[in-house]
């Protein structure tokens, strides 16, 4: 499991160059023009996890297989793409299908990109996009109120409690509000949650603020993603600072050169790993490993699983027949030379179906077949 990324924006903030970078692929055109993204383009990419290798390495492993993310390119939007104008209908469509949607904001100054509003303000462009949105989210739920209303009034539970969350989420929207805003103020509980992801809301997903700037402030940060980092900060949103252009060049480097190169930006690590780490907080995941001989693998469960549903995970059967589970830590596993060294030492737990995992376990399941 891993999860799968919207990258949405106006037209020539960055989304496809972004997109080039974290795929390292040519699949997405980057092109000084709107639409030149005229099917979504889809990516997976491995997500980077230093404690692989040295699992890998104390294990002996002759393969690492490290986890992965989707991304979804999707095509720019105007004002207007909640009535169809552009290719909004298309892409909207899109949006509903990803986990969490990244707002890419163009937060450099370039007379050599054209701007679609002719000017350069992140949190103008962020409200167009939220807005069109929300436009999409309040037409779609007055025309699905009322039928489902119909059904409430025939006793239909399930109707009943769509309609108790549609009107949760209507005066939110009415009021230039996205729907999220009614999870960060409590308003779901955990037993509706379910019910209320299956409204499939585009304004219900999480949202990460990606700050395009360029070169020269890609370790900084500038004037125009300090606003965009502070409005971020007040809706409890994560942001990243990221130099699109940088990633796509570092992407096309051999990997001994990509050190010294991001080392002369001043910069520790690629844009990238930042912006994973930004989606696992975003959405709550973590990641457990299974290490042997044979490979190190990384699993990317949701916070707060259970030892049986992270089984399910490699294979059903393991979820159904699921005995127990042998966990090391992996501070303990990495600090004991491996799984002799945590036996030992007594730091080999095992863990029954209530077990919630935590990051970095290394575990390997006993199932009934």
């Amino acid at each position: 499991m891993g999860f799968k990324c919207g990258i949405v924006g106006l037209p020539n903030v960055g989304k496809s160059t972004l997109f080039n970078a974290l795929t390292q692929t040519a699949a997405a055109q980057a092109a000084n023009y709107p639409f030149c993204t005229i099917e979504p383009n889809v990516g997976d990419v491995a997500v980077p996890d230093p404690r692989m290798e040295a699992l890998a390495g104390i294990a002996g492993s002759k393969e690492l297989i490290p986890t992965r993310l989707t991304f979804v390119d999707i095509a720019g939007l105007v004002k207007g793409a909640s009535k169809g104008e552009g290719l909004g209908n298309q892409f909207l469509a899109t949006i509903r299908e990803v986990d969490a949607v990244a707002y890419v904001l163009r937060c450099f100054v370039d007379d050599d990109i054209t701007h679609v509003e002719g000017r350069i303000n992140p949190l103008s462009d962020a409200e167009i996009v939220e807005t069109e949105l929300m436009l999409a989210d309040l037409e779609s739920l007055e025309k699905r109120v009322t039928a489902a209303e119909k059904k409430a009034k025939g006793g239909d539970k399930e109707a009943k409690q769509l309609v108790e969350l549609m009107n949760i989420a209507l005066p939110y929207l009415r009021e230039g509000q996205p729907a999220r805003m009614a999870t960060a103020q409590d308003k779901i509980s955990p037993d509706e949650m379910a019910a209320w992801e299956g409204l499939n809301l585009l304004t219900s997903k999480p949202v990460l603020y990606v700050c395009n700037v360029e070169e020269e402030s890609a370790a900084t940060g500038n004037e125009y993603s300090a606003q965009v980092e502070a409005r971020a900060k007040a809706e409890g949103a994560e942001c990243v600072v990221i130099s699109a252009r940088i990633e796509e060049e570092i992407a096309q480097l051999p990997n001994a050169e990509r050190a010294e190169y991001l080392e002369t930006l001043g910069l520790e690590e690629p844009g990238l790993n930042r912006l994973i780490r930004a989606g696992y907080k975003l959405l709550d995941l973590i990641t457990y490993f299974t290490v042997g001989p044979k490979e190190t693998r990384a699993w990317t469960i949701t916070k707060g699983t259970r030892a049986p549903a992270a089984a399910g995970v490699i294979h059903t059967d393991f979820e159904k027949g699921f005995i127990r589970a042998e966990t090391i830590a992996y501070d303990d596993y990495v600090a004991l030379k491996g799984e002799n060294g945590a036996k030992d030492a007594g730091k080999m737990r095992l863990e029954g179906k209530e077990y919630v995992v935590h990051d970095g376990d290394v575990m390997h399941f006993r199932f009934a077949n």
